[in-house]
């Protein structure tokens, strides 16, 4: 590892203009190795990002919610091939009878798109009657889609049947509290002075010709149906209110420092244990790196790679060779993205994790340039 090719490459990305503020921390064996922050928390630039500072993961809260699905899951004694309404019997219905837990978290159950589009993303009681109610969208196990609203409903439901608390309290109960990390999916009010204003992308000629921004471009398509629904929340700027900042959000809400991200990889990166306390057995650890997905996302419209609930590097199915690298190197890298930039993965091959966030967002379907090159200057030396 080369700290002074990471800074450099992390300090590019604010010479280039493509950052107002960000935040970079890498855990190696355990220790954080890197901790790098810069720019401004706020558009105006008037509020410096400081090692305090929050800021929203989006999508890479999947990651966190997996873990305590997952958690929960081995805790009760269920594994993968579990069908989920053998949990949550209402969810057997209109041909979602025989759908099993790992299809469901690896995206496979055809459900990345809600039939009923105008309820609130903040009605969870209707959004899990409803997802459970509908028929999938495709035969379930012919294929494989990214639920980018959907899968935290889901996910949220099955952790209140298994445990009896929210998914977010669960997460603080089982980790962010024992861990001391900085991660809340419902933000407590006291903390949101903290928190890091999120900057909507501008989107460019190149990002618009792409097939996954053209299918969001168009009526009716999967990929805009599944990213549209449940309604409530109109873009970067919606997710700046008090309110979905205190919202209990487990597809896209979680709020973190950096550094706490970073931290909890480090934990799954170190074979689930952190001082003398084990949070993962090697079971739950196999779950998170063997992928159940590889193929070309009906949502996403690009080759994606997923395990139970966290995404993977695609790879080639007769060479084993990965076709991106956006985790690195290594084949068994887990993690998840986040909109307009930010990403989160534990390579535990190298006892490494990685955790990077921005407010500045970029388009695109993956975490772009910007990010690609921080997790280059990462693996470009020898670990």
């Amino acid at each position: 590892m080369n700290p002074a090719r990471i800074e450099k490459a992390f300090e590019g990305n604010f010479q280039r203009g493509e950052e107002v503020g960000a935040a970079l921390s890498i855990w190696h064996e355990g220790r954080e190795v890197i901790s790098l922050f810069q720019g401004f928390a706020d558009g105006a630039r008037s509020i410096p990002w400081t090692a305090d500072t929050l800021v929203l993961i989006w999508s890479a809260t999947k990651g966190i919610s997996s873990a305590c699905l997952l958690h929960a899951l081995d805790a009760a004694g269920y594994n993968l091939q579990t069908r989920v309404a053998d949990l949550w019997p209402e969810f057997g219905s209109s041909g979602k009878a025989e759908i099993t837990l790992g299809q469901l978290m690896s995206h496979r159950a055809g459900l990345a798109a809600l039939d009923e589009a105008k309820l609130s993303v903040f009605d969870h009681d209707a959004l899990a009657a409803s997802l459970a109610a509908q028929e999938p969208n495709w035969e379930p196990g012919t294929s494989h889609g990214y639920g980018p609203r959907t899968y935290g409903v889901l996910a949220d439901e099955l952790i209140r049947r298994l445990t009896n608390l929210t998914l977010g309290e669960y997460w603080r109960r089982e980790f962010a509290e024992p861990l001391e990390l900085q991660i809340w999916i419902g933000l407590p009010e006291s903390e949101h002075p903290r928190v890091a204003q999120m900057l909507p992308a501008k989107m460019g000629c190149e990002e618009a010709e792409t097939p996954f921004m053209q299918a969001m471009a168009t009526a009716g398509t999967m990929s805009r149906r599944a990213f549209s629904a449940p309604a409530g929340l109109t873009g970067a700027s919606a997710m700046n209110s008090p309110a979905v900042r205190g919202a209990s959000l487990p597809s896209l809400g979680a709020i973190a420092s950096v550094s706490s991200l970073g931290k909890f990889y480090a934990v799954l990166a170190g074979g689930g244990e952190w001082k003398g306390r084990r949070y993962f057995d090697s079971t739950v650890l196999d779950w998170m790196n063997t992928p159940l997905s590889n193929d070309t996302d009906e949502v996403l419209l690009t080759e994606t790679a997923f395990s139970a609930g966290f995404m993977m590097d695609p790879f080639d199915s007769e060479t084993g060779l990965k076709k991106r690298q956006l985790l690195g190197s290594s084949p068994k890298a887990f993690g998840h993205p986040g909109a307009g930039g930010s990403l989160a993965f534990a390579d535990p091959k190298n006892y490494l994790s990685f955790a990077y966030a921005m407010n500045q967002m970029q388009m695109g379907v993956l975490p772009g340039e910007r990010t690609q090159r921080l997790v280059d200057a990462l693996y470009q030396t020898p670990l």
